[in-house]
């Protein structure tokens, strides 16, 4: 087995340009089922049918067969992510009402939480300013799915260019702050959230640091 071929789960000759082109072939179709994944899918049924066909062997499941099996599992993937919607909402809504009643944390009246862990004396942004800042950004549930902390590196944008939550908090905070924020999905990405990281109907924790304010006026 080649040195190229060291990682793959199964033993794979890579010596040949040929083989090598094979493989990324192969690296194509496994991109469309990552892209197109369901509960449920069976890679060995895929391998089955993709050698019927290089062999030219036929399909042995009817054009009829097909479309009734894919008409059910498009209909049980959309009540699944109906459930998943609605219980996102549900959870979301259990994990600010609870968290509200921290006496550390503060309710604004468009509904974002947030808890000053540091407080800067620093100034405030507006929403023409351009900031840098360090953050950690996790579901409620604790999994992370975003930190500049993580990358080493921290991040500048523009405060009028990111989530409303974010908005929101930034000219709430002095330079040299750090909050930890709750985030209402209406605030963040809201029922269509953003794919294929945040679902729809997430409230979204995060971990700010505001370092520097580098520009008031942009």
């Amino acid at each position: 087995m080649s040195s190229e071929s060291s990682n793959t789960a199964t033993t794979v000759t890579l010596d040949t340009y040929e083989q090598k082109v094979s493989y990324g072939f192969g690296l194509q179709f496994g991109q469309q089922l990552v892209n197109n994944n369901f509960e449920g899918l069976d890679i060995n049924a895929v391998f089955t049918a993709m050698h019927h066909m290089v062999t030219k062997n036929g399909s042995v499941l009817s054009e009829s067969a097909l479309n009734t099996a894919y008409e059910h599992v498009q209909e049980k993937s959309k009540a699944k992510t109906k459930a998943d919607e609605e219980k996102a909402i549900t959870d979301g809504l259990a994990h600010l009402d609870s968290n509200s009643k921290k006496d550390s944390v503060i309710t604004t009246a468009s509904g974002l939480q947030y808890e000053v862990l540091t407080q800067g004396d620093g100034e405030i942004p507006t929403a023409t300013s351009r900031v840098r800042t360090h953050y950690h950004g996790s579901f409620i549930g604790g999994t992370v799915f975003d930190s500049s902390i993580d990358r080493g590196e921290p991040a500048e944008f523009n405060v009028s260019e990111v989530i409303t939550g974010w908005t929101e908090a930034l000219q709430l905070m002095p330079t040299g702050s750090k909050w930890r924020i709750s985030v209402p999905a209406a605030l963040g990405y809201g029922s269509k959230g953003s794919p294929p990281v945040i679902p729809a109907n997430s409230t979204l924790l995060f971990d700010i640091e505001l370092i520097t304010l580098i520009k008031k006026d942009a």
